[in-house]
């Protein structure tokens, strides 16, 4: 069944390589080769897991959590072959690490002169980004035939999609699958239309949109969206990446004309405060360094969007800012999106219980004897749902950790160490130091680039569809 799956998934890849090898075609690119080398190569794989019909139909959510661990090993794995057979990354770990920092919408890239890749490239690199988005299982369920159980769909959902928790918008988990992408396609081709309409050209204008939409942040210039000098972009890119990091059950309501059950939300109410909040702070803080207000409100919030959206995109290099405002920044990373939407992070909806936790043992504390539930979203949290975002934080944490550890036997400064390591587990994209906005990956081992490619899987996957693999149990028949 897992294997079988895994395959189902990889033939979608072999589809979807197919994409850049024609824009590679339409610029006269001899790279269009090696997509289809590749295509080909993981449809051959693809059969080979798919031939045989298995016995066993039972499924179980340990065997969601390993379906989607590995078809994101596999996807990343694939998907790095055209950079390393054509020659553009010569290394297959670069490969793979700019590969899973792809498609988990991190940004974080090795490349110290993106310009120089093939459009061929450039594009695949990007849309990595789009497929990652949404969940490539997500993906996968909207496109494929519907399961015979919608037990199956929905372990799969809840391993890869982000948040506490994963509810159905419909009945049918295919057909939930396909609302998600239906309003992810039709923002994406939105954003795509203005920033044409600004001005910016077809190529540019669907890359960016592609690693906007993802919430990812690989850029095809070298000083990013500062590159394009366009403050129009910055304000259609800089809103579009705060519209990607709204839950997209907020935007099935609108579609349904519930527009006050959708602007009753208590995680999308937060988001929009710490925004504003975080905006006006590093404004205030920056102002200084810039001729205007237009100039200072407009950096800060395109920043404040790109990072709490952990999209990773940079409009000018915010690593020279005061430390105050790299400091929020900072939290930022660590805070990241709404829960069921494009973005990383902790998500803002755990922040939430995490705040309402500590006010109510605070109050248990003072009457011991009062009895009161915590609600969201108008609902008492149940105490599983509490726990379980006790155990996210708690293994967050110690991802973070550990990873610090490993990455610090490489030598570099403590601020580039940490916040390699913070913003791979975040799937932001830029650090600070040696990793910030004008910086790159490239000089770390390859041992730390490995720890940082599973750090990006595991911040993608919530941490536990990878964690699962090293536990003894999960290879247990029954």
């Amino acid at each position: 069944m897992i294997a079988r799956t895994v395959g189902l998934v990889i033939r979608i890849e072999a589809v979807l390589l197919l994409l850049p090898a024609v824009v590679g075609l339409l610029y006269g690119e001899h790279e269009t080769l090696y997509f289809l080398l590749t295509a080909a190569l993981a449809l051959g794989l693809s059969l080979l897991l798919t031939w045989k019909k298995p016995v066993n139909t039972v499924f179980y959510a340990r065997d969601g959590l390993l379906i989607v661990a590995f078809s994101w090993i596999a996807m990343s794995v694939l998907g790095a072959l055209p950079f390393y057979l054509s020659g553009e990354i010569p290394s297959f770990v670069d490969s793979f690490f700019e590969t899973v920092s792809g498609f988990t919408t991190t940004g974080s890239s090795i490349l110290t002169d993106v310009e120089s890749l093939s459009r061929g490239m450039l594009f695949w690199r990007s849309f990595t980004h789009w497929i990652g988005g949404m969940g490539i299982l997500v993906f996968a369920l909207a496109v494929l035939p519907a399961a015979k159980g919608e037990g199956r769909a929905m372990h799969i959902m809840r391993a890869e999609m982000p948040g506490p928790s994963i509810d159905k918008l419909v009945p049918k988990m295919r057909s939930t699958a396909l609302i998600l992408y239906a309003v992810y396609l039709v923002m994406t081709i939105i954003e795509i239309v203005l920033l044409l309409l600004g001005g910016m050209d077809l190529f540019d204008s669907v890359v960016n949109s592609f690693g906007t939409a993802g919430t990812g942040g690989f850029s095809v210039r070298a000083e990013s969206i500062g590159a394009y000098h366009s403050s129009y972009a910055e304000w259609v890119i800089g809103i579009f990446m705060l519209l990607f990091g709204i839950n997209f059950n907020i935007y099935y309501l609108i579609l349904l004309g519930k527009f006050k059950s959708a602007l009753k939300s208590q995680e999308l109410r937060w988001y929009l405060v710490i925004i504003a909040l975080a905006t006006g702070l590093i404004a205030f803080n920056v102002a200084h360094l810039f001729d205007s207000l237009d100039d200072t409100i407009r950096a800060a919030f395109f920043q404040v969007s790109s990072i709490i959206t952990t999209t990773g995109y940079a409009s000018l290099n915010y690593d020279v800012w005061p430390t105050f405002s790299k400091m929020v920044l900072i939290l930022l990373t660590a805070l990241g999106a709404c829960a069921g939407s494009t973005g990383g992070g902790l998500k803002v909806s755990r922040l939430v219980m995490l705040v309402k936790s500590i006010g109510q043992e605070i109050r248990a504390m003072i009457h011991p004897r009062a009895v009161k539930n915590i609600k969201f979203e108008g609902r008492p949290v149940s105490k599983m749902t509490l726990d379980e975002v006790m155990v996210f934080f708690a293994a967050y944490v110690l991802l973070l950790l550990g990873s610090m550890l490993v990455v610090a036997l490489d030598g570099f400064d403590l601020v580039s160490t940490s916040t390699a390591v913070l913003t791979c587990v975040g799937n932001v994209g830029p650090g600070l130091g040696m990793v910030g906005p004008a910086g790159n990956f490239s000089e770390f081992s390859i041992l730390s680039k490995l720890v940082l490619s599973f750090d990006m899987l595991a911040g993608r996957l919530e941490i536990f569809p990878m964690f699962i693999l090293f536990a003894p149990r999960t290879w247990k028949r029954n």
